[in-house]
């Protein structure tokens, strides 16, 4: 009841901002921020891909258009070469391209693709019937040939079988139907209906041009607001995270160096911060003035053993329970007079109080400050040492050695004595097992001669 009573009047004294709060406040704007952002690169991604169509559509057109003239330059050729030399590979030649190949029909059905129904491909679809058309012509021409020349009927192609020489043309010499021939494929008719085909050929492109000039108009506007948007957002993100790092540092790490300051000081905290911080700070100092009150009676419960001035079996004990609940890593010395009986049987109990009080202050001088020597029994003394690890075993075995040659080394004209210490180390606090640890750990000393130091070892 007592302590629900407190809880609730450090709750009322504690005014501050919850880091719980903050936290699911920039969680949620960083949310939205990274929603909005997300959205408006795949929306700029989008635009960049359709710009990017758009140029390959424009080079596919414009390579349809090429491929239309080359088909029909090609045409064209063939038939002027076999005009001219005669050579019936050439019309073999033509033949190839008008029924294999095939590049000014394979060209329209690629703009078809693109620009069905549009006046580009309605220009190209002129162009390829007006080549159409003057493939009657040509045709016509290597008719003439074929005959002039006397080749066989039926090795020719079917399209020139099908070719009626006119009445006219029929009586001609063969010089004459040749010189025809060549007027028909090099004459200004001829030429005309080539400029035709290109001029068409020109309208196509233009209007392929106009097309993809609009749609990347149109698509790099979208692209300039798309990422004119992102900049923004990235810049919003930009301020929320330099204000979410000012707030970690008003709210969390400066109260943290505050706070472990004052630990390292060994005084009360400072009440600054956040709410959490608050009451934390607020929390630690009840634990503090406890913690004072409860070390302060410990000591002063501790220094009542009337002969050697040190923590005695009782004082002992209460530090057994109290680093029970503090989990550091610590070291326990069992220490026994070695053959302290025939000290007192041979020079009296008087000279035997003698012997233990300079024990007890060897003890005292030759460890640290925050170290707790203690009398646990007639002849028998304890040692823990707070914040210490087996990896400083050998300083202490060190420290033990020095304490037996003063013993058995004495200038005060007491008699030789040596001590017997068993010593063992704990991870977490003074554990239920320590004791009997250092115990083994002494009973091996004293079975190997006495007079030395020795640690428990796992077996």
């Amino acid at each position: 009841m007592e302590r629900t009573v407190m809880e609730e009047n450090k709750q009322r004294q504690i005014k501050g901002v919850r880091i719980s709060t903050v936290n699911m406040v920039m969680i949620l704007i960083s949310c939205i921020l990274y929603i909005l952002l997300i959205s408006a690169t795949v929306r700029v991604s989008g635009r960049y891909e359709e710009v990017h169509n758009s140029m390959e559509d424009y080079i596919a057109c414009e390579e349809s258009s090429a491929l239309l003239t080359d088909g029909s330059a090609y045409l064209t050729e063939q038939a002027r070469l076999y005009t001219v030399t005669l050579e019936p590979e050439y019309m073999e030649n033509y033949f190839t391209e008008v029924y294999d190949t095939r590049r000014r029909e394979t060209a329209l059905e690629q703009l078809k693709t693109y620009y069905d129904g549009n006046a580009a491909y309605e220009y190209l679809l002129e162009a390829l019937q007006r080549s159409n058309d003057l493939m009657v012509d040509e045709i016509y021409a290597m008719r003439l040939i074929s005959q002039a020349q006397g080749y066989d009927e039926a090795g020719l192609p079917e399209a020139v079988q099908s070719v009626v020489l006119e009445e006219a043309d029929q009586g001609l010499s063969k010089e004459d139907m040749v010189q025809r021939a060549r007027a028909i494929v090099f004459g200004s008719k001829y030429q005309e209906a080539k400029d035709q085909i290109a001029a068409s050929v020109a309208s196509t492109m233009e209007s392929i041009h106009e097309i993809t000039h609009q749609k990347m108009l149109d698509n790099t506007a979208g692209l300039a607001s798309m990422m004119a948007m992102q900049r923004r957002l990235i810049s919003i993100l930009f301020v929320e995270t330099v204000a979410t790092f000012i707030m970690i540092i008003m709210l969390i790490i400066k109260p943290l160096q505050v706070h472990v300051n004052c630990i390292k000081e060994e005084k009360m905290m400072e009440v600054t911060g956040s709410y959490e911080f608050k009451y934390l700070a607020l929390t630690y100092n009840d634990i503090f003035e406890v913690k004072n009150a409860n070390e302060a009676m410990l000591r002063y419960q501790a220094e009542h053993d009337p002969l050697t001035g040190i923590v005695n079996r009782g004082g002992f004990d209460q530090l057994k329970t109290m680093f029970r609940m503090n989990q550091i890593p610590m070291g326990f010395l069992i220490i026994d007079v070695d053959k302290f009986k025939l000290v007192n049987d041979g020079y009296g109990h008087e000279v035997g109080d003698q012997v233990l009080k300079k024990v007890a202050k060897l003890l005292k001088e030759g460890f640290r400050a925050t170290d707790y020597p203690a009398r646990i029994g007639g002849d028998e003394f304890a040692v823990i040492l707070p914040n210490m690890t087996a990896d400083l075993s050998a300083v202490i075995e060190k420290k033990i050695m020095e304490l037996n040659h003063t013993l058995l080394h004495p200038d005060d004209g007491l008699p030789q004595v040596s001590l017997s210490v068993g010593g063992a180390f704990s991870k977490s606090g003074f554990t239920d097992d320590l004791y009997k640890k250092a115990d083994e750990a002494l009973y091996e000393v004293k079975e190997n001669g006495r007079c030395g130091c020795r640690f428990y070892q796992e077996q």
